[in-house]
């Protein structure tokens, strides 16, 4: 027999061993939380002086039920509809050839200027982000089509990679937010409430981003030299392609912001419009089906066997009170309510260094939301929900900061393999203006919690 806070420490060890063993992060949090619970069933039988084999017996009876409870919970919980449907949604705006217009727009207005290219990338992949909800998806598609035009007017490998490294992480933060989903779902909160969360972050990210970006070409004229000037025609045109665009994006976040679409209803309605457009566009070929479905599915899978795992995962650590005796010191320390924030925003920057996005959330959230909980901020007890979104946009944006950190940085290594040419020294040089503008949105939010929770608060519904 063993005291279950040993076991839960032993548990999460063994989880941490097996991600760094590369086992997939869903199927770690499941084999770990089975046979915690299976252990913590049995501890706890056998101090009723039950025989060992009946405590056993019992413990992964206990287990099994658990399972397939939690299993058929995640995999029917009405709310997880959007995933699949935003996922649809990204995969035929690209087909489409939606983000190659949004891509063009930005171009033919931002282009001329030093650095355009690299801030009409960071504004299209902002759009994009609108469309996927995906950061990965984000960064692909708009490094495919931005990354030759940069080449092309010889910008500096640094910039151009680390641009799009930095403007595919708002896909994390942009709603549909695939990050803001799973939040909503651990913490309860409402997807609707934190995807307008992130609308005003998002925007004010973007800003930042090509900010940095302006920094950079002062300070280094060569690293972004103008593009060609677009003649005020071509502009226009370049707006009319992007038309479509703003009409699904209009259509899925104000209906979601008037009250008139829930988020899953708006997740359809916008798949059917994008679906709408590559139909007219007739840009659905065999081939481009078979892809949108197969990719479709793959991310849906994926993103459902993690919170799947995560269902698993969360009981037996409330089984083992582990999470309650981290809360019980992290609120006994005399640093007050932003100094404990700080911590755990540092904690999860060091993490971001080794993890992936979600697998972080998923693997912190049953342990950081307590905390959070049983502290104020200068928040008024009636306004939790409030409290908890704009947490929510904080470890967003801190999650987007670990995408883009040495030496993981999922985003780098994705524009790695668009970029074979670029040394990953040379990508990471690129990013730190990027990570540093994050830093400085960490702080704006921190100091003025508004900026998340306005929008929220005057929804309709």
């Amino acid at each position: 027999m063993m005291s279950m806070t040993l076991l839960g420490i032993l548990g999460l060890i063994s989880l941490f061993v097996l991600l760094g063993l590369r086992f997939p992060v869903s199927l770690s949090m499941i084999l770990v939380g089975v046979v915690g619970t299976i252990v913590a069933t049995a501890n706890r039988f056998l101090l009723l002086e039950m025989s060992a084999d009946q405590a056993w017996s019992r413990g992964i009876k206990t287990a099994m039920s658990n399972m397939s409870g939690e299993m058929f919970e995640a995999a029917s919980n009405y709310n997880l509809l959007v995933i699949p449907m935003f996922v649809l949604m990204g995969n035929l705006a690209g087909v489409s050839g939606m983000s190659a217009d949004l891509f063009a727009a930005a171009y033919r207005w931002m282009g001329h200027l030093r650095g355009g290219l690299a801030s009409a990338t960071i504004a299209a992949c902002a759009g994009f982000a609108a469309l996927s909800g995906s950061s990965l998806a984000a960064a692909i598609t708009m490094g495919r089509v931005a990354l030759p035009e940069m080449k092309k007017f010889n910008y500096s490998d640094s910039l151009a990679t680390g641009s799009v490294a930095a403007g595919g992480t708002l896909g994390f933060l942009i709603p549909p937010s695939g990050g803001m989903i799973i939040y909503a779902v651990l913490t309860e909160q409402s997807i609707g409430r934190l995807f307008m969360a992130g609308v005003i972050p998002g925007i004010l990210m973007t800003l930042l981003f090509i900010g940095a970006i302006y920094i950079t070409v002062l300070r280094n004229p060569e690293a972004g030299p103008p593009g060609e000037r677009a003649t005020w025609p071509q502009r226009r045109q370049a707006l009319l392609a992007a038309l479509p665009f703003v009409i699904v994006v209009g259509i899925t976040i104000g209906g979601m912001y008037t009250g008139f679409f829930t988020p899953v209803e708006a997740s359809s309605v916008g798949a059917f419009l994008t679906l709408i457009v590559a139909i007219l566009r007739r840009s659905l070929s065999g081939p481009a089906i078979r892809e949108v479905i197969l990719q479709t599915v793959k991310a849906s899978a994926t993103v459902f066997l993690i919170i799947i795992g995560a269902f698993i995962f969360i009981p037996f650590m409330s089984i083992t009170e582990v999470p309650g005796q981290i809360v019980t010191i992290m609120t006994s320390l005399q640093i007050g309510d932003f100094g404990v924030l700080l911590i755990i925003i540092f904690i999860y920057l060091f993490l971001g260094m080794f993890l992936e996005g979600i697998a972080m959330l998923v693997l912190t959230i049953p342990v950081v939301l307590p905390i959070i909980a049983a502290l104020e901020f200068g928040f008024d007890p009636a306004m939790a929900d409030m409290k908890m979104i704009w947490f929510g946009i904080l470890i967003v944006i801190v999650l987007e900061m670990g995408m883009i950190s040495p030496p993981v940085g999922l985003n780098v290594f994705v524009v790695k393999s668009i970029a074979p040419g670029v040394s990953m020294g040379q990508i990471f040089r690129g990013i730190w203006p990027f990570w540093f503008a994050m830093a400085l949105m960490l702080i704006l939010l921190m100091i003025f919690p508004e900026i998340a929770i306005f929008l929220p608060q005057t929804m309709v519904g």
